[in-house]
């Protein structure tokens, strides 16, 4: 395992690698207290740069670019065990012990689904959008990116194959080395990760009872009846409503950071871990 570090203007790029992939984050930094965040599917690190902005200096936010997205290279798999494998590689590579964990969707299912298998980690969760049960009637939202080009020979040719799809990824496309152009995921990929993220895990949702907080959009993808069960059914856990879609910490960001401070101000600074 190894890294590299690039400095930028709001946060510090660095890198570890894991089997010979590359897994790039971004270090808000600051010496506050650790608060790792995991985007959703076709999202990256660099969405937290807000919420980082709301919650310093009192908080250091680490977002890493998860498998296959952003600057981190494509995964052999997508399995719920390599998602949370790279999450526990992330803390020992940052020799972090014990954090809080936020999540939007995918990345909430990853986040209390890792407290779950290392609750000893987790000091408390943030799940934004993570339902406790998806999918378990087969279907697939992402159906729309089997039909799109990973890459192009130019930015307007990628832009065209994209078709209504394109403002949602446009500021977001990436220059290869030999000037051809690709998405910062590739479609085919990021289907068949939403196929496995998708079942029945609410013994992972009831599996930890540190603080948690559970964010949801007026128009998010968790219904009120799972919303208010996944509260009743998991002790410590408080619930947020704001007036948004599924992507809430980016369609309502103020909102969102507030009700995240808020709930932070609860958490008490984490004990050590006895020595091992």
């Amino acid at each position: 395992m190894n890294d590299a570090v690039i400095q930028s203007d709001t946060a510090v790029r660095a890198e570890l690698t894991i089997d010979g992939r590359r897994l790039s984050y971004l270090d808000f930094g600051g010496t506050g207290r650790p608060l790792v965040a995991l985007h959703g599917h076709l999202s990256e690190g660099a969405t937290f740069a807000d919420l980082a902005a709301a919650l310093g200096p009192e908080w250091r936010l680490i977002a890493p670019d998860q498998r296959g997205q952003g600057e981190s290279d494509r995964a052999a798999d997508y399995s719920r065990e390599g998602y949370l494998a790279d999450v526990e590689a992330l803390l020992d590579h940052l020799r972090l012990d014990r954090i809080v964990l936020l999540g939007h969707s995918l990345g909430a299912i990853n986040a209390y689904q890792f407290a779950a298998r290392h609750p000893e980690r987790v000091a408390a969760l943030v799940n934004a959008e993570g339902p406790a049960a998806l999918g378990l009637d087969g279907s697939n939202p992402f159906g729309f990116l089997l039909s799109l080009p990973y890459d192009a020979p130019t930015r307007d040719a990628l832009i065209a194959g994209l078709g209504p799809a394109a403002p949602y990824f446009t500021d977001r496309l990436r220059e290869n080395a030999d000037g051809t152009w690709r998405l910062p995921f590739h479609p085919q990929e990021m289907y068949r990760s939403e196929d496995q993220v998708h079942g029945d895990h609410w013994a992972d949702w009831t599996a930890t009872t540190c603080q948690a907080l559970l964010v949801h959009g007026t128009k998010g993808v968790i219904p009120a009846e799972q919303v208010r069960a996944m509260v009743d059914r998991r002790p410590g856990t408080v619930s947020a409503e704001l007036d948004a879609d599924h992507l809430v910490y980016t369609a309502a960001p103020e909102a969102f950071a507030a009700a995240v401070r808020e709930f932070l101000a609860t958490v008490p600074p984490a004990e050590p871990r006895p020595a091992r």
